[in-house]
């Protein structure tokens, strides 16, 4: 039993090491050096403070602000540490009723806007916590942001525009717009 077990002690102490210390800290030693920003969660600072991350969305609900997609995480809406789906199906009555409610505060946010509602700002993403819109979720608010800063929509549909990712390397995913970006640029012009 002896000549078993030692082995098998020894192999489990130095997969244990390899596996559990040298090679995540290789690693994260790397993503520091290489990818600093990313490897730090992306985050956004102001005058010194964290505001938010580039890769979480959070919820803006005032009518000078874009509004991100709805958030599935719980118990509490963008919960960066509960990332998951809701898991409702398209004929669920609880989706239909949660885009319902959504469509009309997007609706009674700006009665003028006679445009049909991108589905990307009444249902959540896989994750619930997408940072990004799409350009036509965002092309959709401009009114609405527009007059609550008293500013002119080619102002504002510049700043969309200037805050518009397209596809990665030209390939992957679909043009986006990061909302937490877009806001700090609102900001950003109503200070100058």
């Amino acid at each position: 039993m002896n000549t078993q077990l030692r082995p098998a002690i020894t192999i489990f102490v130095l997969l244990t090491a390899l596996t559990g210390v040298i090679y995540p800290a290789l690693v994260t030693g790397a993503a520091q050096v290489a990818f600093p920003h990313q490897a730090n969660g992306s985050v956004i600072v102001k005058d010194g403070k964290a505001i938010g991350s580039e890769l979480i969305g959070q919820n803006f609900t005032e009518p000078k602000y874009f509004w991100g997609r709805p958030s599935a995480t719980g118990p509490m809406a963008y919960n960066g540490g509960a990332s998951s789906g809701s898991n409702l199906g398209p004929t669920n009555p609880a989706l239909v009723d949660a885009a319902k409610a959504r469509v009309a505060t997007l609706k009674a946010a700006d009665p003028g806007n006679a445009a049909p509602v991108p589905v990307d700002l009444v249902t959540a993403s896989a994750s619930g916590l997408d940072p990004d819109i799409s350009p036509e979720a965002a092309a959709y608010q401009i009114g609405r942001v527009a007059k609550a800063r008293n500013l002119s929509i080619p102002q504002v549909e510049a700043l969309v525009a200037a805050n518009t990712a397209g596809r990665q390397w030209g390939v992957f995913g679909e043009a986006r717009v990061n909302v937490l970006k877009l806001n700090l640029a609102l900001d950003a012009l109503g200070q100058k």
